[in-house]
């Protein structure tokens, strides 16, 4: 299990790799210097600081280490007689969006439009096109995540290419579920943040979820 997972891990820092070497070929890097100061505040404030997290690199030998601290039972990180727990307030921080309504969490609806529909209000493809993508991993659907790295490249709508980009750091940064595909429920999470949800309580439960599956 620890082998498979770090292979993950490795194979996303190639995606995260190739991102950062197109953007600054492609002059359209969030980093000073490549898109404008206009385009850079748009992806702020509607996603906020995510695309620091394509800066973090993986320790693998802290990050097992500290799984070697979790309790599963409690959720929490225990260090002798003291208990550290991941927290909402710290995970806003770390995303932090003046869009976002702090009291408003994200939470999947008991009647959601078809993966081929949220798909295509978000992308603003034919129905053609992304039927022809959508892929089935395991006991969920996805989408191969180098059709949305030809859309961030070549889709005329600038805005069209901020939404894909983002979409795409949480298909394979922050849920990453079928490696190099992004997820249903990932597409369903991207779909409501426009209403100005908080996809922070989520991100903490994956947090909680991952570790402790590992």
């Amino acid at each position: 299990m620890e082998k498979g997972f770090l292979g993950n891990v490795e194979d996303n820092t190639a995606v995260r790799t190739w991102s950062k070497m197109t953007q600054c070929r492609k002059c359209d890097s969030l980093a000073e210097g490549y898109w404008n100061d206009d385009v850079r505040q748009l992806f702020y404030y509607n996603y906020g600081d995510l695309p620091y997290l394509l800066d973090m690199k993986v320790d693998k030998h802290l990050f097992r280490a500290l799984v070697q601290f979790w309790n599963p039972t409690y959720s929490c990180f225990t260090f002798g007689k003291v208990d550290l727990v991941p927290t909402i307030e710290e995970y806003m921080a770390l995303l932090w969006c003046s869009k976002i309504q702090v009291d408003r969490a994200y939470s999947r609806a008991v009647n959601v439009p078809t993966f081929l529909k949220k798909l295509m209000n978000i992308s603003e493809i034919s129905e053609q096109w992304v039927t022809a993508r959508i892929k089935q991993k395991g006991d969920s659907k996805c989408i191969p995540w180098k059709s949305f790295k030809d859309l961030i490249l070549a889709h005329p709508d600038t805005k069209k290419r901020v939404d894909f980009f983002a979409l795409s750091i949480y298909g394979l940064v922050v849920f990453p579920k079928a490696l190099g595909h992004m997820d249903e429920a990932v597409i369903d999470l991207f779909d409501w943040l426009d209403k100005r949800v908080t996809p922070v309580p989520a991100i903490l439960a994956e947090t909680f979820r991952s570790l402790n599956a590992c």
